[in-house]
């Protein structure tokens, strides 16, 4: 059960690129995972071929083995880019075994403890405003906020999550300044951007109705001052969680402890140990695991771990259908779930790109029991359709902010 090869495949996905590591044995058994570089860091595909050289004829049952392998190789930086790769290829690992043994994935996981997880639309109405070009209807007022909202209730979703949306000063924009987008390094919160978010969560809330729970992902849009500023401001509405992004646990936890709403956040941690000082300081409600980045087995420990201090956790997932499965074995084995990302907004290239789409039904994902993560990238079509240049992205993007 020796593994022969381990290469890196990616195509054009439009706004972005979908990146995959195909793994074969010399049985040819072929495991894939799914992982990203258009909005991880640059660089992730050469690491995942920098490392195949130490998985190259080990035994893909030994999943763990070929892990601290790679984590030795990459011990004086375990983050970032090789954190990733090393990722990327456990979980493509344990997609070739699991084929191996004709087993579902999360039978490696301890099994599943549920047959279906509770999924929130992910984006839902943001889409439509950053990438009108991808995903429809349009978004260009409240009005549309609303039908958003009332369009994911009557779709049978329970939860929505959305970022923050702007209607002043020209056509509906997303605000990303923690990602420069605008380019607004202070970080600052005014009036203007509280009342604009209370505006669009009502909305929201009007759409969708009183029963369906609304997330508001925040990332790294501001610091702990204007974190705590949109906090006061929207104290009032019943919120299924807060998310935000801080690079110190004291103060994350700071801001946990003054919010009336649930706390969620980590989704750019990588590695057990740096989840750690988060938890011992009990900054979040909830931990939210990016499995493809750290990887399904890893994110099995780091589960655990929340779980010791009594935090639920939640995947990060806002890619294509096979890393949604990928994440959906790790949530239907992992006992502290809380519940699963998903964007709901497609382009018909995902059709083709995957062999088939996550089963959902009720605002709930269905588990399948086929060996493996259950779907299969299609490797025609991804040689089809070559991947764009990401620095030609990036310039193209920024032209536009």
């Amino acid at each position: 059960m020796k593994i022969k090869t381990v290469e890196t495949l990616a195509c054009d996905a439009g706004w972005r690129n979908y990146y995959f590591v195909k793994l074969t044995t010399e049985d040819g058994v072929v495991g894939w995972s799914e992982y990203d570089e258009s909005f991880g860091p640059p660089g992730v595909s050469l690491a995942i071929d920098r490392f195949a050289e130490f998985v190259i004829g080990e035994d893909v049952m030994a999943h763990e083995r070929i892990f601290a392998k790679l984590f030795n190789a990459k011990r004086t930086a375990t983050g970032s880019v090789s954190g990733l790769a090393a990722g990327a290829i456990e979980n493509a690992v344990l997609d070739a075994k699991a084929k191996t043994l004709g087993l579902p994935c999360h039978a490696l996981l301890g099994g599943k403890i549920r047959d279906r997880v509770r999924v929130y639309w992910s984006h839902c109405a943001y889409w439509r405003v950053a990438r009108a070009d991808y995903y429809g209807p349009p978004v260009a007022s409240l009005d549309d906020i609303k039908a958003a909202g009332a369009e994911a209730r009557e779709k049978g979703f329970t939860a929505l999550k959305s970022g923050m949306i702007l209607f002043e000063n020209g056509p509906p924009r997303g605000w990303g300044a923690g990602f420069g987008r605008p380019f607004y390094p202070e970080l600052n919160v005014d009036r203007s951007l509280l009342h604009q978010l209370r505006a669009e969560l009502e909305a929201f809330r009007d759409g969708a109705g009183p029963d369906m729970d609304i997330l508001l992902d925040l990332n790294f849009n501001a610091k702990t001052e204007g974190f705590l500023s949109i906090i006061r401001e929207i104290a009032d509405l019943d919120l299924f969680w807060i998310e935000l992004d801080n690079e110190n646990p004291k103060a994350l936890n700071y801001i946990r402890d003054h919010s009336p709403h649930p706390i969620s956040s980590l989704e750019t941690i990588i590695g057990l140990r740096r989840f750690m000082p988060y938890f011992e300081a009990q900054s979040v409600d909830v931990a939210v695991i990016d499995a493809v980045w750290n990887g399904v087995w890893q994110s099995m420990k780091i589960a655990a771990a929340a779980d010791a201090y009594e935090v639920n956790i939640a995947p990060h997932n806002f890619y294509g259908h096979l890393a949604t499965m990928m994440n959906a074995h790790f949530a239907a084995a992992v006992p502290n779930l809380r519940i699963v990302e998903i964007d709901i907004d497609r382009q018909d290239l995902d059709n083709e790109v995957f062999t088939s789409a996550p089963v959902i039904e009720d605002g709930y994902l269905v588990l399948p029991d086929t060996p493996g993560w259950g779907i299969d990238p299609v490797e025609d079509a991804i040689r089809a359709r070559p991947a764009q240049d990401e620095r030609s992205r990036s310039i193209n993007e920024g032209s536009k902010k």
